[in-house]
C-alpha cells in the first residue's frame, strides 16, 4: 500500500522540451516572478533574445529579439521590465508599447516585482521602489546595511502593506555559505541586520484576536545548526494579544552537511510554511506552532527560483535541469497524516478547525462522546455545533439527547441542546422538526412564531405539514420559507387569487400550466384573457409557450389582435423566436402587404426565414424589400438590372452590403444589360466602393467593355485621393484617349504618385501635338537631359526655348550641358543664355561648362554681367578663375575685388600660386585655410604678421598648441619680427594673453622682461607690470619680492589677494603695509598668519577702531570672550551684539554680558539688546531689577523672555513676565507647574484657548481633579482635531468611566460633531458593548461608520457590524460577516435583501455553499433571488459536484428558459433518473442546447421503451438516419422507422428497410412503406422484390401509381417537344440581321443554351427518351 503523504508533488513542465538550452537555465538568466510566467534570456548565434513562457500555454513560448542584462515579467499581466546597464524600461507586450523608462545613477545589482505595479531596485548602496503609475521616478526607500557589503543579493520581500521590507543576501565565509538579511521598518525608518538565508512575511489571525498579525518567518543554517524563527513584527494591533515567538530546529541529513535554506513561501490558505533547501529538500511547518509536519527530498538539483503557486496555495520552482515543480498541501491526507503518522491529535484538531479540513471526524466524535459520557451536555452541544462540515448535527445526536432522562427541577438535556443551538444560530431540518413537535402539542404557537421571525428554524415541507394541522396561515408562511411552490399555489388556487399565483411563480421560479389557465380565463372573459396573455409574455422570459398562445388566438381568427400581440411579444428580437417572426410576416404579406412593409421598414426583426420572406415580397410587388433579403447571386442579378424601377441612391448603398465578387458580377450584368442606361450608376458604385472592390478589378471591368469614358470619369473621381501609381497612369491614358489634354497636364503637374519613367515613355510614344505634358514630367523628375536629347533629335528646338523661358528657367545649366553634349552650336547656346539671363544658378552653369573645359565660352557673358553691376559671388568667382588661369594680373584683382568668395578662390589658387592663396584668404579672414597654406609652404613670417594683426585669441590658441610641430618656428618669428615691428599696445596685449593662455611661462617672462625693463615705450604700462608679477608668482616665486619692491605702477590690492591665494602671506602683508592698508594687513595676520599676538601689537601700534574691531571678532571666534568684550569696548563697537550675546550665553559669562549690554544700550536702544538684558537679569536672579526694568519704558520682547524663562523652568520670573503682558494662556501653564489648579482654570477661562484648556485639563487629570478636568474637557471635545488626543490621554491612564461620562455630557452641546458620536461608539464597543446597539440605532447617521466598523469587528459585535455594513452600503462585507458568524448575524430576510446588492458575484456561490451547509431547504428561495446575475453554468457545476441536483430541481425548471447547455443537460439527466419520459420529451423539444448525441447514446441503452424511442428521435434530429431506423427496428417501432426513413431522403436506407420487412415476413409494413417512401423508391427494385417474394398483390397499388405518373410525364414531354419544333421553325423563317447594336451580344449565351440539352449526351439521357428542354421542370430527376 502506498504511503499516505500530506503533500502533492507535480511536475508542470520541462524547459528543455520547449526549446530552452540547458546552459541558459540559471539564476542569472532565468526569472520567475509568479506562477504565471517564466522569463529566460538566451543567445542564438549572434542574436540575443528573451523567451517568455506563459504557464497557461507552455508549449507555445514567446520569443522576442531583446538585448538586455536582465528581464523580469509582471506577476499578473504581459508586462516585461528590461535592464541594460543603468537603463531600465517597462514594455507592454500585448500592446507593443513602451510604458516607462529611467536611467539610474548606480548599477542595479538585483530587482524584483514586489507587487503588480511596483518594482524593487537594489543597488550597491540603497534600495529603491519604482511604480508604474504616472511618470514617477524610482524613489529611494532605505540605505543598505554594512552587514550586506560584499553579499550576493538573492531576494527582496515585503509584507502585504509594504511597511516591512527585507533584503536577503549570501556570501562565502569560512568554507560555508552565510546568509545576511536586512529588515527595515518603513514607519520607524530603522533597519536591523539578521543572519538568515530565506524568509517570508505572512498574515495570521490568532484565536480571540480581532485583527490579523504580521508574522516574519526566516530560516538560517549557522555553525550550530539550522533554525526556523517565527516572530511578530511591529506593535500588535489594538485589541490583539501578541504572538508568542517560535524558534524550532531545522533538520539537515548527515549527507547534506553543506545544505542551507534557499527559498520560503507561506500558504495563506492553510497557514503552513514551505521551506526549500539548496539540496532539494522540502520542509513543511505549521505557522502557528512551528511544528515540522513533513520533510523529504523532491529534487536532486538545486531549485534556484521559486514563487507562490496560487491555484494550490503552494510553492512552485525551477531547478537546474529545467524542471518546473510545485508542492502543495494534500487536503484529504493532511489531517490523517498528522493524526496517525505524527501522533499529534492536538495539532490535527487545531488544523481541522482552523481550515475546515476533513479527516478529524473521529477526534470530534471522541471528544463529543467523552463529554456526553461525563454528563457535560452543554460542552457536548458546543462541540457538536462547531464540528467541521456539521458532522455531529444529525438525528442520531438528537436521539442521544432524547434518551437522557431529565433531572427533577432541571431543564432536560434535549432542551439544553436546543437552547445552545438556538443561541449559536439556526437549527437544521431535523432539529427544527423535533423541537416544534412538542411545542405544538403543548399549544405554545407563539414560540414557533417567535422562532420563525428570528429565523431560528429551517423551514421544510414536513414542518409545514406539521404546522398546518394547527394553523393553516402559519403553515403558509412555512411553505413560503421552505419554497414548496406546489403547496403554496394550491393554497392560492383555493381562494381564486390568480394574480398572486403569477407573482409567486415568478418569484420562486415555479412553472404551472399557464396555457390551461389562459384557456380557462378566455372562456370566461376574452378581454381578461388578452391582458393575461400579455402578462405572461411581459417579462424577459415568457411564462408560457408563445406558439401555444398564438394558436389560441388563431382559433378565434383574430389576425389583427394576434399581430399586435406578436409585435409586443417579439420586441426583444430573440434568435429562438425566428419562426414566430416568419409566421407574423407571412400572415401580413398574404393579407396586408402594407403592414408587412412597415414592419420590415422598422427593422424590428432579424431572425426570420429571409429566403421565404424574399419570395413573398417579390410576389407582393415589394422589389426593394426582396433585394434586401435575397442572398443568392442569381436572384440578385435578375432583379438588380431593372435600375429604372429602383431608387438610385438606395441601389448605390445596397452595393455596400454585397461581397466583392458579387458586386463585380452585378456591375458586369448591369453593363451587359444596358451600358448607356447603367454606365453612370456603375461609375457611382465604383467610385463609392473602389477601396473594397479593388480598383484594379474595376479598371479591368471598364476596359473589358472598352469604355474609356467610364474609366475616365471613374478614375477622375478617385485620382485626387489615391496613392496608387497604376490609377494615376490609367487616368493619364484615359484622358489621352478621350482628348482631355488639359487634364493630362494637370495630373502630370500635380500628382506625385505615378511612375515617372512609365509616364515619360508613354507620352513619347503617344506623339501628342502638345509636348507640354512630357516637358512637365521630365522637369519634375529630373529627366531634363533625356528631354533635351528627345526634342533636339526630333527637331523640336522651339520646345527647348519654351522650357527654359516659360516652364523652368533654373534648368538652363542642365540644358546647356545637354546641348554641349550633342555638339550644338556655341552661338545657339550663347543666345539661349542671353535670353534667360539672371534667372538660373551661375554656380551650376559654371560647373556644367567647367566639367566640359569650355570656361572661356562664358568670359564675354561674365564681363558683361560685371559691367552691368552684378555683385553675385559666383560671377566674380568664375571671372577670378579665368584671370588666374590666363595670368591676367590676378593679384590686383584679388586685392581690389570685394565680391568673390575667398574660400573658393583661395582653394583654387593653393596648387597654382600659394602667395595668391594667402592674399585671397587674408582678404576673407579665412584663418585656418591661411595657416595651413603657410605651414605647408613654410611662410612663417607672413603667418606671424597675420596673427599679430588678426588679434584673435582662439586663433592664437590653435597655433600655440603643443601638437603643432611648427610652433617653435612661429614663436621665433613672432618675437624677432612681428613684435619688433608693431607699436600698437593692443597687438602686444593680445599676443601676451595668448602666450599666457598657452601656458608658456618661461617664454612669457623672457618676453615681458624685454618689453617692460628694456623697452622705454612700455616700461610703465600697468597691465604689463601686473602680468610680470603674476607670471613670477606662477613660475618663479623667488623673484616676486624683488618685483614688488622695484615696481610701483601695479594694482596693489588685486596683486596682494592673488599672493594670498598662492600662500605668499608675507609678500601680501608687505604690499598692504607699503600702501597703508592697515585693515587688510591685520586681516592677513589674523586669518592667514594666525598670530593674534602680532595682531594685538599691530593694533596697539595703529590704534584704529576698525583694527580693534577685527581683533575683537577674531578673539570672539577663538572663544576668548572676556578679551573680546574688552576689545569691543576699546573699539566702542556694539554692532556685533548678537554674536557677543550668543557667545556669552554659551560660556555662561552673564555678568560680563550685563556690562556689555549696558554699554550697547547707551549707544542704541535696540529691542534685542533690552530683551537680552532682561533675560540676563533673570539668569543672575535679579528679580527686583527685572521688575523695575519692565515696569518702566522699554522696547524689550517681554513675551519672548517669558517663554525662555518658562522653558528653563524659571517659573517665578515667568509668572512676573506673563502677568505683565496679560498672557493668560501661558500664565495658566505656569500656574499648573506651580500646582495652583483653580487659578489655572480661571486663567484658562480668560485665555479661552484650546491649547490652554487642553494643557490645564491634562494637568487636572494627572492631579485627579476630575471635576475641573471635565470643565476643561467640555471646551476641548467640540474641536474635532483635539478629540483623539484627549481620548488617548484618558485611556492611557485608565480613566474609562470618566471619559465616557465626559463624552455623554458633551453630546448635548450645541457644537457636538461626528467625532464625538464616533468615539463614544468605539468606547461602548470596548467597555460597554451592551449600550452600543442602542447608541447606533439613535445616532448611526452621525457616526463615522468606517471607523466604528473596525471597532465593532475588533470587539466581535457581529450583529452591530452587519447593521453598520448595511447602512454604509458595503453589502459584500455584510454578506461575508453573516456567513462567517451566522449565529449572531444571520437573518434570512435580511440576507436575501442584501445579497442582491453585492458587487462581487463570487459571493453568490459562497452563499450557495453556505446554504448547502446550514440551510439547504431554503436554498431554492435564495436561488430565485440570485437568478438575474448568476452564472447558471457554474451553478449547475457546483450542484453537480455537491450531488445536490434533485434539491434544486425547481431552480433548474425556472432557468431552463435560458436554453443553457449545462442546465439542459442537468435537468435532462435528472428527468432520466426520475423516469419522466414525457418531461424529457418536452424538454428536448423546447430547448435544443444540449449534447444530442451523448444523450441519445445514453438513452438507447435504457431499459424503458419510451426512452429508447426518444433516443431514435434524437438520432433523427441530428441526421443520423441509419442509427435512428436501426433503433426503431430493434424496438419494433415500425411507424417511426417508416417516417424517419422517408424524412432521410436516402433511397438506400428506404430499400434496406423494405428488405428488412420482407425478411421478417411483415408484408403489411412493406406495403405501407411503399407509400410513405414513394418518391425515394426505384420502381424496378420494388418490382423485383415483389416478384421474388411473391407479394405482387401488396406492390400492385404502388406500381399502378408509378405507371400513371410516368404516362403523365411522357405526355407532357411530347407536348413540349412539339412546341419546341414549332418555335424553331418560326425562327428559321426569320431573315438574318447583321446591323445589330453592339450590346446585343449579351443575348449570345441565351441562344446557345439549348445545345446543352442535345440528345446523345450520356449525363442527360435516360432510357430511350430525349431529355427535356432546360426551361422545363419535368423529368425523372424531379
Amino acid at each position: 500500500m502506498a504511503q499516505m503523504l500530506p503533500i502533492r508533488f507535480q511536475e508542470h513542465l520541462q524547459l528543455q522540451n520547449v526549446g530552452i538550452n540547458a546552459a541558459n537555465i540559471g539564476f542569472s538568466t532565468l526569472t520567475m516572478e509568479s506562477d504565471k510566467f517564466i522569463c529566460i534570456r538566451e543567445k542564438v548565434g549572434d542574436q540575443a533574445q528573451v523567451v517568455i513562457i506563459d504557464m497557461n500555454d507552455a508549449q507555445n513560448p514567446i520569443r522576442r529579439p531583446i538585448s538586455a542584462d536582465s528581464a523580469i515579467m509582471n506577476p499578473t499581466s504581459k508586462v516585461i521590465a528590461l535592464k541594460a546597464g543603468k537603463t531600465l524600461q517597462i514594455f507592454n507586450i500585448e500592446m507593443k508599447s513602451k510604458m516607462k523608462a529611467h536611467n539610474m545613477v548606480e548599477d542595479v545589482t538585483f530587482w524584483k516585482w514586489i507587487s503588480v505595479n511596483t518594482i524593487g531596485l537594489v543597488t550597491e548602496n540603497a534600495v529603491y521602489h519604482w511604480t508604474m503609475e504616472g511618470d514617477s521616478q524610482p524613489t529611494k526607500v532605505f540605505d543598505r546595511h554594512s552587514s550586506l557589503a560584499g553579499c550576493q543579493i538573492i531576494n527582496y520581500r515585503t509584507d502585504h502593506k509594504q511597511q516591512w521590507l527585507l533584503l536577503i543576501g549570501i556570501s562565502a565565509q569560512q568554507n560555508r555559505v552565510v546568509g545576511a538579511m536586512q529588515l527595515y521598518s518603513v514607519e520607524r525608518k530603522v533597519s536591523q541586520p539578521i543572519e538568515g538565508h530565506a524568509a517570508a512575511f505572512s498574515q495570521f489571525k490568532m484565536d480571540g484576536n480581532p485583527e490579523q498579525s504580521t508574522l516574519f518567518c526566516f530560516g538560517v543554517r549557522g555553525a550550530q545548526g539550522g533554525k526556523l524563527h517565527i516572530i511578530e513584527v511591529g506593535t500588535p494591533p489594538t485589541g490583539n494579544q501578541p504572538f508568542q515567538k517560535k524558534a524550532v530546529d531545522v533538520f539537515f541529513p548527515p549527507e547534506a552537511q553543506n545544505d542551507f535554506p534557499v527559498a520560503m513561501q507561506v500558504s495563506h490558505k492553510y497557514d503552513v510554511i514551505f521551506l526549500i533547501t539548496k539540496y532539494g529538500y522540502i520542509h513543511l511547518y505549521d505557522l502557528e506552532s512551528g511544528v515540522c509536519i513533513y520533510m523529504n527530498r523532491i529534487s536532486g538539483d538545486t531549485i534556484f527560483v521559486t514563487a507562490a503557486h496560487e491555484p494550490s496555495s503552494g510553492i512552485i520552482g525551477v531547478n537546474r535541469k529545467g524542471q518546473v515543480l510545485s508542492v502543495s498541501v494534500e487536503e484529504d491526507n493532511l489531517i490523517p497524516y498528522i493524526t496517525n503518522t505524527l501522533q499529534n491529535p492536538d495539532l490535527a484538531l487545531r488544523l481541522a478547525v482552523r481550515n475546515n479540513l476533513a479527516g478529524a471526524e473521529d477526534l470530534f466524535v471522541h471528544k463529543f462522546n467523552n463529554l456526553f459520557a461525563q454528563g457535560n451536555y452543554s460542552e457536548a452541544a458546543k462541540v457538536a455545533a462547531n464540528a467541521p462540515k456539521g458532522i455531529l448535527r444529525t438525528p442520531q445526536t438528537i436521539q442521544r439527547f432524547q434518551g437522557v432522562p431529565a433531572q427533577p427541577g432541571q431543564t432536560s438535556p434535549l432542551l439544553q441542546y436546543f437552547g445552545i443551538l438556538l443561541d449559536q444560530g439556526q437549527l437544521n431540518k431535523y432539529e427544527s422538526l423535533e423541537l416544534c413537535r412538542p411545542v405544538l402539542q403543548q399549544g405554545r404557537k407563539q414560540l414557533l412564531e417567535k422562532w420563525l421571525k428570528e429565523d431560528k428554524l429551517e423551514c421544510s415541507e414536513e414542518l409545514g405539514d406539521l404546522v398546518k394541522q394547527s394553523d393553516p396561515t402559519l403553515a403558509l408562511s412555512v411553505y413560503l420559507r421552505a419554497n414548496v411552490p406546489n403547496k403554496v399555489i394550491q393554497c392560492f388556487a383555493e381562494t381564486g387569487q390568480f394574480q398572486k399565483i403569477v407573482l409567486y411563480a415568478k418569484k420562486v421560479g415555479y412553472t404551472p400550466d399557464y396555457v390551461f389557465l389562459l384557456r380557462s380565463v378566455m372562456r370566461v372573459s376574452p378581454d381578461q384573457g388578452l391582458g393575461f396573455s400579455q402578462m405572461l409574455v411581459g417579462e424577459d422570459e415568457p411564462l408560457a409557450d408563445i406558439n401555444q398562445i398564438v394558436d389560441v388566438f388563431m382559433e378565434q381568427n383574430m389576425i389583427q389582435q394576434c399581430t399586435s400581440f406578436l409585435l409586443d411579444a417579439l420586441k426583444n428580437n430573440n434568435p429562438s423566436e425566428g419562426h414566430l417572426q416568419t409566421r407574423l410576416l407571412e400572415m401580413n404579406l398574404l393579407s396586408a402587404p402594407q403592414v408587412a412593409d412597415a414592419i420590415l421598414g422598422n427593422q424590428m426583426f432579424t431572425h426570420y426565414d429571409r429566403a421565404h420572406i424574399a419570395q413573398l415580397c417579390e410576389k407582393a410587388g415589394l422589389l426593394q424589400r426582396a433585394l434586401e433579403h435575397y442572398t443568392d447571386l442569381y436572384d440578385i442579378k435578375r432583379a438588380v438590372v431593372h435600375t429604372h424601377l429602383l431608387n438610385p441612391e438606395w441601389l448605390v448603398n445596397y452595393f455596400g452590403s454585397l461581397s466583392v465578387d458579387d458586386s463585380l458580377e452585378c456591375l458586369k450584368a448591369m453593363l451587359q444589360a444596358n451600358i448607356r442606361q447603367n454606365l453612370q450608376l456603375c461609375v457611382q458604385v465604383a467610385t463609392k466602393y473602389h477601396e473594397q472592390l479593388n480598383t484594379s478589378s474595376l479598371i479591368e471591368l471598364f476596359e473589358s467593355f472598352k469604355s474609356f469614358e467610364g474609366l475616365f470619369y471613374f478614375l477622375g473621381s478617385i485620382v485626387n485621393f489615391s496613392q496608387d501609381a497604376d490609377v494615376h497612369f490609367k487616368y493619364i491614358q484615359a484622358a489621352c484617349k478621350t482628348g482631355q489634354i488639359k487634364e493630362v497636364e494637370r495630373i502630370c503637374r500635380e500628382s506625385n504618385c505615378y511612375d515617372p519613367e512609365r509616364v515619360k515613355n508613354f507620352l513619347k510614344e503617344a506623339k501628342l501635338t502638345d509636348q507640354l505634358p512630357l516637358i512637365i514630367v521630365c522637369d519634375r523628375f529630373d529627366f531634363v537631359h533625356d528631354l533635351v536629347l528627345y526634342l533636339y533629335r526630333n527637331n523640336l528646338q522651339k520646345y527647348i526655348e519654351i522650357y527654359v523661358q516659360k516652364v523652368n528657367p533654373s534648368r538652363l545649366p542642365v540644358v546647356v550641358g545637354g546641348l554641349l553634349d550633342v555638339d550644338c552650336s556655341e552661338d545657339v547656346i550663347k543666345s539661349l543664355i542671353m535670353v534667360v539671363r539672371g534667372q538660373f544658378s551661375t554656380d551650376e552653369l559654371v560647373e556644367e561648362v567647367e566639367k566640359r573645359n569650355r570656361m572661356k565660352l562664358l568670359l564675354p557673358w561674365l564681363e558683361a554681367r560685371i559691367h552691368d553691376g552684378c555683385e553675385e559671388p559666383a560671377t566674380h568667382n568664375a571671372l577670378a578663375k579665368i584671370y588666374i588661369d590666363s595670368n591676367n594680373n590676378p593679384e590686383r584683382f584679388l586685392k581690389e575685388n570685394q565680391f568673390y568668395d575667398s574660400k573658393v578662390v583661395g582653394k583654387y589658387c593653393e596648387k597654382r600660386d600659394p602667395h595668391l592663396a594667402c592674399v585671397a584668404y587674408e582678404r576673407g579672414q579665412c584663418d585656418m585655410e591661411l595657416i595651413n597654406v603657410c605651414n605647408d609652404n613654410s611662410l612663417f613670417k607672413s603667418e606671424s604678421r597675420y596673427l599679430v594683426r588678426r588679434r584673435d585669441p582662439e586663433l592664437w590658441a590653435e597655433v600655440l598648441q603643443e601638437t603643432n610641430k611648427y610652433r617653435r618656428q612661429l614663436i621665433d618669428q613672432v618675437v624677432q619680427t612681428a613684435l619688433s615691428e608693431t607699436q600698437d599696445p593692443e597687438d602686444i596685449s593680445v599676443t601676451v594673453k595668448a602666450f599666457m593662455t598657452a601656458d608658456l611661462p618661461n617664454e612669457l617672462i623672457e618676453l615681458l622682461e624685454k618689453i617692460v625693463l628694456e623697452n622705454s615705450v612700455f616700461c610703465d604700462h600697468r597691465n604689463l607690470q601686473n602680468l610680470l608679477i603674476l607670471t613670477a608668482i606662477k613660475a618663479d616665486r623667488t623673484r616676486v619680492m624683488e618685483y614688488i619692491n622695484r615696481l610701483d605702477n601695479y594694482d596693489a590690492p588685486d596683486i596682494a589677494n592673488i599672493a594670498i591665494g598662492s600662500e605668499l602671506y608675507e609678500e601680501a602683508f608687505a604690499i598692504f603695509k607699503k600702501f597703508d592698508v592697515n585693515t587688510s594687513a591685520v586681516q592677513v595676520l589674523i586669518e592667514h598668519v594666525k598670530n593674534l599676538d602680532r595682531a594685538y601689537e599691530f593694533a596697539e601700534r595703529c590704534n584704529e577702531p576698525a583694527v580693534w574691531s577685527q581683533l575683537a571678532r577674531a578673539q570672539l571666534n577663538e572663544g576668548m570672550v572676556k578679551e573680546a568684550i574688552d576689545s569691543y569696548i576699546k573699539a566702542n563697537d556694539p554692532s556685533t551684539y548678537m554674536e557677543v550675546v550668543e557667545a556669552a550665553s554659551t560660556h555662561g559669562n552673564w555678568e560680563d554680558l550685563v556690562k556689555y549690554l549696558q554699554m550697547a544700550r547707551k549707544k542704541a536702544r535696540d529691542s534685542y539688546v533690552e530683551t537680552e538684558l532682561i533675560f540676563a537679569f533673570a539668569k543672575t536672579n535679579r528679580l527686583a531689577e527685572l521688575e523695575e526694568f519692565i515696569s518702566g519704558p522699554n522696547h524689550a520682547q517681554i513675551q519672548q523672555v517669558g517663554d525662555r524663562c518658562y522653558d528653563e523652568k524659571m517659573y517665578d520670573a515667568a509668572k512676573l513676565l506673563y502677568n505683565n503682558v496679560s498672557n493668560f494662556g501661558r500664565l495658566a501653564s505656569t500656574l499648573v507647574h506651580l500646582g495652583e489648579y483653580q487659578a489655572a482654570v480661571d486663567s484658562a477661562r480668560k485665555a479661552n484657548s484650546t491649547r490652554t484648556w487642553k494643557e490645564v485639563c491634562f494637568a487636572c487629570v494627572d492631579g485627579e481633579e476630575f471635576r475641573l478636568a471635565q470643565m476643561c474637557g467640555l471646551h476641548i471635545v467640540v474641536h474635532a482635531d483635539e478629540l483623539e488626543e484627549l481620548i488617548n490621554y484618558y485611556q492611557d491612564r485608565g480613566y474609562f468611566e470618566e471619559l465616557i461620562a465626559l463624552l455623554e455630557a458633551a453630546l448635548g452641546l450645541e457644537r457636538a460633531h461626528m467625532g464625538m458620536f464616533t468615539e463614544l461608539a468605539i468606547l461602548y464597543s470596548k467597555y460597554k458593548p451592551q449600550k452600543m446597539r442602542e447608541h447606533l440605532e439613535l445616532f448611526w447617521s452621525r457616526v463615522n461608520i468606517p471607523k466604528v466598523l473596525r471597532a465593532a469587528e475588533q470587539a466581535h459585535l457581529w450583529a452591530e457590524l452587519v447593521f453598520l455594513y448595511d447602512k454604509y452600503e458595503e453589502f459584500d462585507n455584510a454578506i461575508v460577516t453573516m456567513m462567517a458568524h451566522p449565529t449572531d448575524a444571520w437573518r434570512e430576510s435580511h440576507f436575501k435583501d442584501i445579497i442582491t446588492k453585492v458587487a462581487n458575484i463570487e459571493l453568490y456561490y459562497k452563499a450557495i455553499h453556505f446554504y448547502l451547509d446550514y440551510k439547504p431547504m431554503l436554498l431554492n428561495d435564495l436561488l430565485l433571488v440570485l437568478i438575474p446575475r448568476m452564472d447558471h453554468t457554474r451553478a449547475v457545476s457546483l450542484f453537480t459536484k455537491a450531488n445536490q441536483l434533485p434539491l434544486v430541481k425547481p431552480y433548474l425548471r425556472q432557468v431552463q428558459s435560458h436554453n443553457n447547455k449545462s442546465i439542459n443537460d442537468a435537468l435532462n439527466y435528472l428527468l432520466i433518473d426520475e423516469e419522466d419520459y414525457q418531461g424529457l420529451k418536452a424538454s428536448i423539444d423546447a430547448f435544443d442546447n444540449f449534447d444530442n448525441i451523448a444523450l441519445a447514446q445514453k438513452l438507447e441503452k435504457h431499459e424503458l421503451l419510451e426512452f429508447r424511442r426518444i433516443a431514435a428521435y434524437l438520432y433523427k434530429r441530428n441526421n443520423r438516419w441509419k442509427q435512428s431506423v436501426e433503433l426503431c427496428k430493434k424496438d419494433r417501432l415500425f411507424k417511426d422507422a417508416m417516417i424517419y426513413a422517408s424524412e432521410s431522403r436516402e433511397t438506400e436506407l428506404c430499400e434496406e428497410l423494405l428488405e428488412w420487412f420482407l425478411d421478417n415476413k411483415n408484408f403489411e409494413c412493406f406495403a405501407a412503406s411503399l407509400f410513405s417512401c414513394y418518391d425515394l423508391l426505384r420502381p424496378d427494385v420494388i418490382l423485383e422484390l415483389s416478384w421474388r417474394h411473391n407479394i405482387m398483390d401488396f406492390a400492385m397499388p404502388y406500381m399502378v401509381q408509378v405507371m400513371r405518373e410516368y404516362l403523365t410525364k411522357v405526355d407532357k414531354l411530347t407536348e413540349s417537344e412539339s412546341i419546341r419544333k414549332e418555335e424553331q421553325e418560326a425562327q428559321e423563317s426569320q431573315p438574318i440581321v447583321y446591323n445589330e447594336p453592339q450590346l446585343m451580344i449579351a443575348s449570345g449565351p441565351a441562344m446557345a443554351m439549348p445545345t446543352q440539352g442535345m440528345p446523345g449526351m450520356p449525363p442527360q439521357n435516360m432510357g430511350m427518351m430525349p431529355p427535356p428542354p432546360p426551361q422545363q421542370g419535368y423529368g425523372y430527376g424531379m
